[in-house]
């Protein structure tokens, strides 16, 4: 079976980090068929006092400095130490399912013959606020994250890569090189365009399920889709294909939104057509909180719209904010660049 390399990329996750690393370093697999490589973004907390003090009861863990601070930079930084066959990466907050995690990896790796794995990635957490229950709901719905991902399936399958590739043979790297450290968000997306571009396989399977803990508020829901909605924008200008109808709705919707709304005074009809469209929104979210808050208690249910709100919102706001500065830099561009290197 494939050995295998685990790149966990971290900045100041000290809350979580030793539960992940624990789970990860207790596999039930080979010691010294795995390794994990924990990637520290010059973190300001105690994460790598947490790391180092692991690093005296399991030799398979290293820690290496990604000074860039970005995801993709850390990424990279890792891959570049990595020995083993394939290659996962797995946040500092995640929750690994079992203790058989590694094993299936690699097995699925041989058994599908395939060049990358994808998995799901639902959300949830051991003792959730009614927040993060709704937060987990809306976004495994069809209505909270693009439905051309499989992230949310649980049928094993050979897929495209782009939203569901997380693990890679060593193959992988070597064809199409690593992440691009232009970008701090969608940078997975990124490289998983440029391995469906080479003609490379993945394969989705449900036994590597990772959990992701849920945001816990409005606020930090909204920054990370914001921070997604950027690196879509920032990814479709790289690759145009990769801009789908599905991620132009909510940029879009807010576009109408906020200038409809400004308008709607001086344009005969404008505001009735507004309003309508507003309504029909929030009926659309109520429908949607009523039918994914089924069974749940009315705290849950009553704040899936709201989660809604932020997703989309947070998600155009960020794909505009980006989509202006791609804008400004290919017209006024910087002296001299400032590509950092891969």
């Amino acid at each position: 079976m494939p050995s295998v390399s685990v790149i966990v990329p971290v900045r100041n996750e000290s809350r979580s980090v030793e539960h992940t690393l624990r789970l990860l370093l207790t596999q039930d697999f080979p010691p010294g068929a795995f390794e994990v490589i924990v990637a520290d973004g010059a973190s300001t907390d105690d994460t790598v006092p947490v790391v180092r003090r692991l690093q005296s009861e399991f030799a398979n863990l290293k820690l290496v400095f990604n000074y860039g601070r970005l995801a993709s930079s850390g990424r990279n930084t890792a891959i570049r130490h990595a020995t083993k066959d394939v290659i996962v990466v797995v946040d500092g907050h995640c929750h690994v399912p079992d203790r058989g995690y590694l094993k299936k990896l690699s097995a699925a790796f041989e058994a599908s013959g395939a060049d990358s794995l994808g998995r799901p990635q639902p959300l949830g957490v051991e003792r959730p606020t009614p927040f993060q229950r709704a937060v987990s709901a809306a976004r495994s719905s069809r209505l909270g994250h693009n439905p051309d991902s499989d992230i949310y399936s649980n049928e094993a399958k050979f897929v495209p890569p782009q939203s569901t590739a997380v693990a890679y043979t060593r193959h992988v790297v070597h064809t199409i090189g690593l992440f691009d450290q232009e970008f701090d968000a969608c940078e997975d997306v990124e490289f998983n365009e440029r391995v469906h571009a080479a003609g490379l396989t993945c394969y989705f399977t449900p036994t590597v399920q990772i959990v992701y803990e849920p945001r816990g508020s409005f606020r930090a829901l909204f920054y990370q889709l914001g921070r997604y909605g950027g690196g879509r924008a920032k990814l479709a200008c790289k690759h145009p294909k990769s801009l789908s109808v599905p991620a132009l709705v909510p940029p879009l919707w807010a576009v109408w939104v906020l200038a409809a709304g400004a308008l709607c005074g001086a344009v005969p009809y404008l505001g009735a057509l507004w309003l309508a469209s507003l309504a029909l929104y929030a009926a659309v979210l109520l429908g949607a909180g009523a039918v994914l808050g089924r069974g749940q208690p009315v705290a849950v249910a009553a704040r899936i719209p709201v989660v809604f709100v932020a997703i989309h919102f947070g998600f155009a706001w960020g794909f505009w904010k980006e989509s202006v500065k791609q804008v400004r830099r290919r017209l006024w561009p910087p002296p001299g660049g400032h590509k950092l290197p891969a």
